[in-house]
This record gives structure tokens, C-alpha cells and sequence, in this order.
């Protein structure tokens, strides 16, 4: 238990602006090679990017854009609070998910760990690193990953990801969320990788796993 207990002992990594992301047997991260997550690529919808040094009031008028109905403004990520918002809960998500495999591991209670297990809690705890890398992007970039054409209430998005969240910090056995951490980490990357077709199939995911979920009657993650 030694080896895997410095492992998961780390509380709120910082960031790794290079890492070498490469699949684990979960299939949830990101492939070695494509664009790490301070490092967008081109979006493929066009937004609206403000110079450097464009004062605060004038990039929030830049990023939210005319609406005179104010209909844009409420579509999910149509401002850039909407995006700041999104990548705190992300933030949230991820410190949920890093509790959530401590308490796995002291369930042990020195007990031998199955490799198995062992395995599957350093893949989410990859995976914990990786929403806070997207996460760290959207409030670095969050001007240009505004989307204006979101068919989407931003109260919709927050609510997924929040209900994402209680998922994660009340489910009895950890493997069952692991679905769920691939579509938030498919939601996040493809805003962060500025894939925004992808945006909506990413939501109807993280919708199907949190419905999935809600028929397994939330447990103790302590073993007896």
C-alpha cells in the first residue's frame, strides 16, 4: 500500500503545462500527441478575440457580442463568465474526484489493494490532473472560447456538471463513475481544444451517465 499511497497523496496538483498525456486501460484521456490543454487548437466555429491589454469592460463587450434581446447571452459559454463559471466547477469536480480516491484508498484500511484497483484509481487520478489542466485553460483563454451558438441554457450546463459533482463525491463504488469523468473530461476538452461541434454531444453523455447513475443507490465508499 506504501507504493500507491504516495501516489494519490497529492492534494490539488498544480497544473502540468507539459505533460505527456497518453491513454490508460479506462480509454478516458486525452491521446498522446494532440493538443495539451494550455495549447488550443484553431476553434471550429468562429469567436470573437479581443487585442492584449483590451481593458476588462471592453473583452467582456467583445466576447458576449450584440444581442439585443439578450437571447445570446443566456446560451451556455455565450460570455466569458459563462466559461469562468464552467471552469470553476470543473475545479470543483476534480477536488470531488480527488477525495473520492483517498477515501477508496483508506477504505483499505491496510489491506492489499487489488491491481486491478489499483490501476483504476491511478487512471482517474490522471484523470483528476487532466480537468485541472482543461480547467486552468478556460480561465487563461476564456475570452476565446466564448460560444455564441450554444443551443444550451447556461443554467443547464452548470447543473449537469454540479450534479456531475454529487455523483462523484457520494457514489458507493468508484469504477461506476468513470463514464462520467470521460464526459466531462470530452466536454472540457473539446471547449479547450476549441472543437466546439462537439460540445453537445459531450452534454447528452454527461446527461445519460448522471441519469444512469441516479438507479445506483448512492453508498458508504468505506469498506466493512
Amino acid at each position: 500500500m506504501g507504493n500507491i499511497m504516495a501516489t494519490f497523496s497529492h492534494s490539488n496538483p498544480a497544473p502540468a503545462a507539459d505533460a505527456d498525456i497518453t491513454p490508460t486501460s479506462t480509454g478516458l484521456l486525452q491521446p498522446a500527441g494532440s493538443a495539451l490543454p494550455n495549447q488550443a487548437s484553431t476553434p471550429d466555429k468562429i469567436v470573437t478575440t479581443v487585442a492584449p491589454g483590451t481593458p476588462p469592460a471592453a473583452q467582456h463587450a467583445a466576447a458576449t457580442g450584440p444581442d439585443a434581446d439578450g437571447v445570446a447571452r443566456a446560451n451556455a459559454l455565450s460570455n466569458m463568465e459563462h466559461v469562468v463559471d464552467l471552469a470553476d466547477s470543473v475545479v470543483c469536480i476534480a477536488d470531488d474526484l480527488h477525495e473520492r480516491i483517498l477515501q477508496e484508498i483508506a477504505s483499505y484500511n491496510g489491506r492489499t489493494m487489488p491491481d486491478a484497483q489499483k490501476a483504476l484509481l491511478r487512471a482517474l487520478t490522471d484523470n483528476e490532473l487532466l480537468l485541472r489542466q482543461y480547467a486552468h485553460a478556460l480561465y487563461a483563454n476564456a475570452t476565446t472560447f466564448v460560444i455564441h451558438d450554444l443551443a444550451q441554457p447556461q443554467h443547464r450546463l452548470m447543473a449537469l456538471t454540479a450534479e456531475a459533482a454529487e455523483k462523484i463525491r457520494r457514489i458507493g463504488v468508484i469504477g461506476e463513475v468513470t463514464g462520467l469523468v470521460g464526459g466531462i473530461l470530452l466536454l472540457v476538452g473539446s471547449i479547450a481544444r476549441g472543437q466546439f461541434s462537439q460540445v453537445g454531444a459531450a452534454l447528452e453523455k454527461i446527461q445519460l451517465h448522471n441519469v444512469a447513475l441516479k438507479t445506483l443507490k448512492p453508498g458508504s465508499p468505506t469498506k466493512t
